[in-house]
């Protein structure tokens, strides 16, 4: 490459700038996607247009990307076992905010905070006891106010979850609620008659196991609850309830937050018929998880609650560049995202547990997924994640016949090919595994009242390791609530200060990402699942990627024109350097055509 000038810095002779420097060689518009502190030289295409002048410099007209959010990648942050600056074992806000700096050298557009309201944590902060203060062992509103100030001084955004499906038992609300059938907030909670017999209401069954309905001895009622018996689930129906979740955003809305994660909102509201649900297709029975043996019909995914979602929307419209996520899992998921984010009017995105619940890499069940959303906006606009804090992590998931880096680095070349936001897990980019806990040391109610039965979530909550020369790998100077198992030192931040780690690999495929308005933008289309093969294409205006992924277990062709290029591709071998002819087995590329 000739020395060019490009905004009055000159490249060098081999064609490299400084890290989000533009450059112009060959007739092609270039620009630099870093992060350089770890030395990557990788050069990405741009679909901006730019114009030289007669003194040789670029002028650079990029695609005004007016909805941050679509396309954004978002980083998940676990509070408990993300720092720990307090020295109690417990990860908290500080320690956030002292560790954030991180955050945006992965090439990510914001984080999702879990819970850190104040909670008797019996779920571990799902279970609200305030919606509107943080719970001490988290800090402060202070503490959280200079989080909020530090990540916009790095140009993160900030979500946070919001719970407004049920509450904990030690909310105020259902403490009025539970006292009798007559106090002002007698109808704010799922309350029902016994049958004839004494027994439940109905069938519907709990997602943490048994009967969703706990008897109350005052009211002489059942109350439902979708989860744990100490997270009695709100009526939604109720409008005074609706009227007090919307305060409750507002009030963060107003402290500066950029968005909102609506936790299990389809278990939102139930049909008010109490009607039994029916009995699931036994290919989805599990006897392990009495839930999944029905369909929950009547106890989630009700029609009604898009008015709820409308009425949250038009809330967030009133600030600037908001941005709603909803999650969504279980009985008909996609007919149900679908439904919560077509159209202006409702949420932006929403996300299911399709990928989080796959056992492995297969191009079938990935093509099943990307299949259910069309290009058509009012079709709404998916969300992915491979990982997050309720299911087992990824790379203890997919591809365990393959090298650790290996299945790690493939999996993050899917991620960033798809169509959607995309959400990575903290320690996902170091490629953590689950860890294995012992019984004595568990902290998920699940988890101990099954065992050793179901998985639990203990094993992806367990700290990050930053520093593998320190107590604990730099997550706290204390004993932290989950032990860390020894394989996590190898897998510290601090152990991946170079070119063959998964750190780097993940650093580099987001940044490829993050730079290219087609692959966070564009559409999706020429899906094809054939012999194991994944294969799609993505396009915006008159740009084209071909994206394929082999996961058989033969070699396939991969005819290549005089003008392809390589934009991001992954074999057993790491990243890599050019497009080649073809794919070895669980290998996979994207190409510009």
């Amino acid at each position: 490459m000739s020395a060019d000038v490009v905004r009055g810095h000159a490249i060098r002779a081999d064609g490299w700038v400084n890290q989000d420097r533009w450059g112009f060689s060959g007739g092609e518009f270039f620009k630099t996607v870093g992060p350089w502190d770890l030395g990557i030289l990788y050069w990405a295409p741009c679909e901006a247009k730019c114009e030289r002048d007669a003194v040789g410099s670029v002028n650079v007209s990029e695609t005004k990307n007016i909805e941050w959010w679509r396309g954004a990648a978002i980083y998940q942050i676990y509070p408990r076992s993300f720092a720990d600056a307090n020295c109690d074992g417990l990860g908290d806000i500080a320690g956030i905010t002292e560790k954030l700096d991180y955050v945006p050298s992965l090439g990510v557009d914001g984080i999702w905070i879990s819970p850190f309201f104040t909670s008797p944590m019996r779920d571990f902060g799902y279970d609200v006891a305030d919606y509107k203060d943080v719970d001490p062992i988290f800090g402060s509103l202070a503490d959280f106010d200079a989080l909020i100030t530090r990540a916009h001084e790095l140009d993160l955004k900030v979500i946070i979850d919001q719970v407004y499906s049920h509450s904990s038992s030690d909310h105020p609300w259902f403490k009025e609620s539970r006292e009798n059938r007559t106090n002002s907030k007698a109808d704010w909670y799922v309350w029902a008659d016994a049958r004839p017999d004494g027994s439940p209401p109905n069938n519907w069954q709990s997602i943490f196991m048994g009967p969703a309905w706990t008897w109350d001895a005052r009211r002489q009622q059942y109350y439902l609850h979708n989860f744990l018996t100490s997270q009695p689930d709100l009526n939604l129906h109720n409008l005074e309830v609706q009227d007090a979740c919307l305060k409750v955003a507002e009030f963060w809305l107003d402290r500066g937050v950029d968005g909102f994660r609506l936790d299990a909102i389809n278990y939102g509201m139930h049909h008010p018929s109490l009607s039994d649900n029916p009995v699931a297709s036994p290919e989805h029975w599990d006897d392990r998880r009495p839930v999944n043996m029905q369909q929950a019909q009547y106890n989630s995914n009700q029609d009604s609650m898009t008015e709820f979602l409308e009425r949250l929307r038009r809330l967030l419209d009133r600030y600037e560049g908001r941005f709603t996520v909803a999650e969504v899992g279980g009985f008909d998921a996609n007919r149900v995202m679908k439904s919560y984010t077509q159209g202006n009017g409702r949420l932006n995105t929403a996300y299911s547990f399709h990928f989080l619940n796959l056992p492995d890499f297969d191009a079938e069940a990935f093509g099943d997924a990307l299949r259910h959303w069309s290009n058509d906006p009012s079709d709404g606009w998916p969300s992915w994640a491979f990982s997050n804090h309720d299911v087992p992590r990824v790379a203890s998931r997919w591809g365990q016949h393959l090298s650790h880096r290996h299945r790690c680095e493939l999996a993050a070349l899917v991620l960033i090919s798809l169509r959607g936001n995309i959400f990575i897990y903290q320690g996902e980019e170091l490629g953590l595994t689950q860890a294995k806990i012992d019984f004595e040391h568990l902290q998920d109610p699940e988890a101990i009242s099954n065992w050793p039965h179901t998985l639990g979530r203990d094993g992806a909550r367990v700290p990050m390791p930053w520093n593998a020369s320190q107590p604990n790998n730099g997550f706290s100077d204390c004993s932290p609530w989950l032990p860390m198992p020894t394989e996590y030192q190898a897998l510290s931040v601090t152990e991946q200060q170079h070119d063959q780690s998964v750190l780097f690999s993940l650093k580099r495929l987001l940044q490829v990402r993050r730079h290219s308005e087609l692959l966070r933008q564009g559409n999706l289309s020429a899906l094809s699942t054939e012999s194991g093969v994944l294969s799609f294409h993505r396009t915006l205006n008159e740009e084209c990627v071909e994206v394929c992924f082999n996961f058989s277990d033969g070699t396939i062709p991969l005819p290549k024109g005089s003008n392809d290029r390589l934009l991001a591709g992954v074999d057993s071998g790491g990243l890599m350097n050019a497009l080649p002819t073809e794919l070895p087995p669980f290998s996979g590329v994207i190409a510009v055509r």
